[in-house]
C-alpha cells in the first residue's frame, strides 16, 4: 500500500444519485493535477505574464474504480511527448490512503500566445525543462499525430 499527499476529497457535492463521484468531477481533480504538474513545468503566473498559456485539445479518461464521499485522492502526472506546439500528458488518480487507482486522463495541451488567442511555439526555456521531463511512456489513446495546414 503506498500512501500520497492528498490533493483533495471527493465532496458531498461531487457525488450522485449512485452514492459515488459522479464523471464530470473526475475532471475537476485531473485539473487540479494539471495546475499542480503546470507549476512544475513553468506555466505559473510568469508564464501567463509572458503573454503565454495552454489550452486542452483533447481529452480521454478511464474510470477504474469508484470513490465515494470524503475519500482522499491524490494524483500523478507524467509527461509522455512533446512537439513545438502540443504537449501530450496522462495524469493519475489514487485512493490517497489505500493507494488503489482510480482513474487516468490523457489530455492533448497546445502551447497559446495569449495576446493572439492562436497556437504558438514553446520558448526555448519550456522546451527545455519538457525535455526533462519526458517520461518515455506510450501514450494510451491520443497521440501526437502529424500536424497538417
Amino acid at each position: 500500500m503506498t500512501e500520497r499527499p492528498i490533493l483533495t476529497e471527493v465532496k458531498p457535492a461531487w457525488v450522485d444519485h449512485y452514492g459515488h463521484m459522479n464523471l464530470a468531477y473526475y475532471l475537476v481533480v485531473f485539473d487540479m493535477a494539471c495546475d499542480v504538474q503546470w507549476l512544475d513545468l513553468g506555466f505559473g503566473p510568469e508564464y501567463r505574464a509572458r503573454g503565454m498559456g495552454t489550452f486542452a485539445a483533447e481529452s480521454w479518461q478511464a474510470y477504474i474504480r469508484e470513490v465515494r464521499e470524503g475519500a482522499p485522492l491524490a494524483c500523478e502526472s507524467i509527461v509522455l511527448d512533446f512537439d513545438d506546439k502540443r504537449l501530450l500528458c496522462r495524469h493519475l488518480m489514487f485512493h490517497a490512503k489505500e493507494g488503489w487507482q482510480v482513474a487516468e486522463n490523457e489530455v492533448l495541451y497546445l502551447s497559446i500566445d495569449l495576446t493572439k488567442r492562436r497556437v504558438a511555439p514553446w520558448p526555448q526555456d519550456i522546451l527545455a525543462r519538457l525535455s526533462l521531463r519526458r517520461s518515455g511512456e506510450a501514450a494510451k489513446r491520443l497521440s501526437l499525430k502529424p500536424q497538417t495546414r
